[in-house]
């Protein structure tokens, strides 16, 4: 094994999707990652993306139902340093595996708990499976409603919330094996699918605090009107269109300037000097909003994609991605030339084309294997000697009542928006401190929605805020002397800008040679795509996530008619997701992580690493169920063109009032859901009588549970089968920022209040991490420049240093 994780022996208890991508950056890394799996294997190996999931693992089979057995998993938890797990906690108390039984035995385990819900709430003990936290949440109704043409919710196919989770988990037991060092005790780091799934959301959750705040302060717009028509202009701005021959683009012309130069190639140009449309792209009235949507669609199909790619290569100021599908993005010229993708000999399957780790090191090469074999340990170290790993301590002989894991740790953040940034604000909650560099006109996110400050009041939560021209010499000289103070910087520059401006990993590390660089651009730090933008529409798009989630609902190919491509146009729009459901969130999630694992690497006395990751990369690994390619590979489940959901035990129904999703893939679910008065003439069927059976008249069985659950309300269904531990939640209808900055969001203990410099008190998710010896707090948000004065005299500038940086325009205070 290789990697600088080597030391570490991880037990993955559970061998679910959610913890599956927990530990893959382990295993990539160089950690020991054992799996147990039930007899005849784990669901993990029916996915057809097993062979990225399971890379470079170990297979332990184990009934964990026989007590035998289940002291075997305890004789493996003694010797672990890190425990994944996705039972429940009541299965995991039975069988004697909770955090609880196992600690006394292993005092330094770190043992990552994934739920669905989390320990508090109604739902806590229920199935959390991935669609039925997101239609719970909303989000198959307010995201996604508008993929298909039929009224009613919308089947999600891409794991929004798994993946959150997973890389939640990971974030937190990095942190927990941070104060490990310290104290020689392990913890339990507790993360849930549906508040991991909160953390997606850039700002509407801050507009619902906002509207609950103050009442009547504004009233929030829906992304389309009933027609279909967009109701922002951020929607011309990010346009979907069709090329000549048939091809869908998603177009990123965010900021002024380059929508200018996007009119102008789209030969459009004299509306900025014409009185009836200078507020291009602005329209309040509804008529003219539609006119130019039509002219600036026809504008874009007057070109074919190789005309558009031409077009691109010569003006970096326009750009857009095309809409992938599949495994396409493992060809996306990006990856190639980056070394995104990488191919490993499967002893069954043959070369398998997969994506590279997630993380890359400078310098640091990474052994890639192969998934195992079901019970196949070889290579698992067990109780053998570490390897290269830090001195063990034994447990502390009196519990540690610590602080914050990562209290003392500085974070130089430089970039902005969403996706690399709120990675930090992440980790504010456990203690690290974090200072912002913004520009003099500030984070853009602070004008970016009509409430001032409401854009960025989640990302900025626990920051520092320091306004520096960082453009000029004596701005780049302040920043490299907080480089001076700082642990890790963060740079989601796109690819050249921070070189450019003089504040790239060389730069810095010749100011601080222990200061770790985390570099998290949007499509990497090199490559032909490296400098272009990269917004979240645009790596939907590119990147797969919208096409995945549209499935057969939305065909390939060319429409003829305006009116179509309108009607295609929105549609690919809302596949693309939306609150908490998009790549910012994805991405953020990642750069958590990357930056947790920077600081245990330095606490580990590995400072001054060069570590990389991308928006890109990101959502690439978010679909690593299905994210490989290999002869011979079986089709991946797909949202049918009714956009219910994948098959007639994991879908939509509508009932006499409302929807549900129903979720009981597994065959002892079936056995539950027949036992139920209104479904028990199917178990006598014998079209239904075993998985085989009920997968070949899946239409049929669709049928008639279609037929039974339009004979009550949705909420009787959710109580009912709840109550016989089948999943099956109410689809809701209401936003998801609605329901997390709400009653949802409260009775099952995610909100928190908060005092803000800008606002006062209001509700917020809470920390996604929670640790059951370290403390965690909830932040909040800072104004502009409100501690560059603080900043720069503890880096040793007086008061009239600062006041002739503030005559020259070099900063600003708040």
């Amino acid at each position: 094994m290789s990697g600088p994780l080597r030391h570490l022996r991880v037990l993955d208890l559970s061998a679910s999707l959610p913890s599956a991508l927990a530990t893959l950056p382990l295993a990539d890394l160089g950690a020991d990652v054992l799996m147990v799996e039930p007899p005849g294997g784990s669901s993990l190996r029916r996915l057809v993306g097993y062979p990225l999931l399971g890379r470079g693992k170990h297979s332990i089979e184990l009934d964990l139902q026989l007590p035998s057995d289940a002291e075997a998993a305890r004789a493996l938890i003694a010797e672990a340093d890190v425990v994944v797990s996705s039972l429940r906690d009541a299965a995991t108390a039975r069988l004697g595996l909770d955090y609880a039984s196992v600690s006394a035995v292993n005092p330094r385990l770190v043992y990552a708990s994934i739920s669905g819900w989390g320990p508090h709430g109604p739902l806590a003990a229920s199935k959390g499976y991935e669609a039925l936290v997101l239609a719970k949440v909303g989000a198959m109704w307010t995201s996604f409603q508008q993929i298909t043409p039929r009224p009613g919710p919308t089947f999600c196919s891409v794991p929004y919330a798994s993946w959150s989770a997973g890389q939640s988990a990971l974030a937190g037991v990095f942190a927990a094996l941070v104060e490990r060092e310290t104290s020689g005790l392990g913890q339990q780091v507790q993360v849930s699918l549906a508040e991991a799934l909160a953390g997606q959301d850039p700002y509407n959750q801050a507009n619902a605090a906002i509207v609950s705040r103050f009442p009547g302060a504004f009233s929030a717009v829906p992304r389309f009107t009933a027609d279909g028509l967009p109701n922002h202009h951020l929607a011309f701005r990010l346009l979907v269109a069709l090329t000549a021959d048939g091809h869908w683009l998603q177009f990123s012309q965010t900021q002024p300037r380059h929508f200018r130069v996007f009119m102008e190639k789209l030969g459009l140009a004299w509306m900025f000097d014409d009185p009836a449309w200078k507020s291009v792209p602005d329209f309040p009235d509804i008529d003219q909003r539609l006119r130019f949507w039509d002219m600036i669609l026809e504008a874009a199909r007057t070109r074919t994609l190789a005309e558009w790619q031409e077009l691109f290569a010569e003006n970096d100021d326009v750009f857009a991605e095309i809409f992938r599908r599949g495994t396409d993005v493992l060809h996306h010229p990006q990856v190639v030339a980056t070394g995104g993708v990488v191919v490993i000999d499967d002893p069954v399957l043959g070369p398998v084309r997969q994506p590279a780790p997630i993380v890359a090191i400078d310098d640091v090469p990474l052994l890639l294997e192969s998934a195992p074999a079901l019970n196949d340990r070889r290579g698992w170290r067990g109780s053998a000697p570490r390897d290269g790993g830090p001195t063990l301590r034994g447990a502390a002989t009196e519990p540690a009542s610590p602080g914050q894991p990562l209290s003392g740790m500085v974070i130089l953040e430089l970039g902005s928006f969403f996706a690399g940034p709120f990675g930090a604000t992440v980790l504010t909650d456990l203690g690290a401190r974090v200072i912002k560099i913004e520009p003099l006109d500030g984070e853009p996110l602070r004008t970016l929605l009509p409430f001032p400050e409401a854009g960025a009041m989640k990302v900025l939560q626990g920051k520092e805020s320091v306004v520096i021209d960082f453009a000029r010499p004596e701005g780049r000289e302040l920043v490299e002397r907080i480089a001076g103070l700082s642990t890790i910087a963060l740079c989601s520059f796109r690819a050249g800008v921070a070189e450019r401006l003089g504040l790239g990993p060389d730069d810095l590390q010749k100011v601080n040679p222990d200061l770790t660089y985390v570099y998290a651009p949007g499509y990497g730090t090199e490559g032909p795509y490296g400098r272009r933008p990269a917004f979240a529409p645009t790596m939907s798009a590119g990147g797969g996530l919208a096409g995945r989630n549209a499935g057969d609902i939305v065909p390939d190919g060319n429409v003829e008619h305006l009116a179509d491509v309108r009607a295609r146009s929105v549609q690919m729009m809302a596949a693309a997701g939306g609150a908490a459901t998009q790549p910012d969130g994805i991405a953020s999630a990642a750069v958590a992580s990357a930056l947790a694992l920077a600081a245990y690497l330095a606490r580990l006395g590995h400072p001054g690493q060069v570590i990389r990751t991308s928006m890109l990369h990101s959502t690439i690994h978010a679909m690593a169920d299905q994210m490989v390619e290999f002869d011979d590979k079986p089709p991946v489940p797909t949202v049918g063109p009714d956009g219910y959901g994948l098959h007639a035990l994991y879908r939509l129904y509508e009932t006499s009032s409302g929807w549900v999703f129903l979720a009981a893939p597994a065959e002892r679910e079936w056995h539950s859901l027949v036992s139920a008065t209104p479904f028990a003439p199917l178990a006598a069927d014998s079209r239904f009588a075993d998985e085989s059976s009920r997968a070949k008249h899946d239409a049929e069985l669709g049928e008639a549970l279609a037929e039974r659950f339009a004979t009550r309300p949705a909420v009787e269904w959710e109580r009912d089968l709840l109550a016989r531990d089948v999943g099956c939640v109410v689809a809701d209808e209401r936003t998801v920022e609605s329901n997390f900055i709400g009653d949802f969001g409260r009775e099952h203990g995610y909100l928190v209040t908060v005092d803000s410099p800008i606002i006062g008190e209001y509700e917020r998710i809470g920390p996604l991490i929670h640790l059951s010896r370290s403390q965690t707090t909830a932040t909040v948000g800072c104004t502009l420049g409100q501690h560059t004065a603080a900043v720069l005299t503890e880096i040793g500038l007086d008061e009239q240093a600062i006041s002739e940086l503030l005559a020259k325009d070099v900063i600003s205070v708040g």
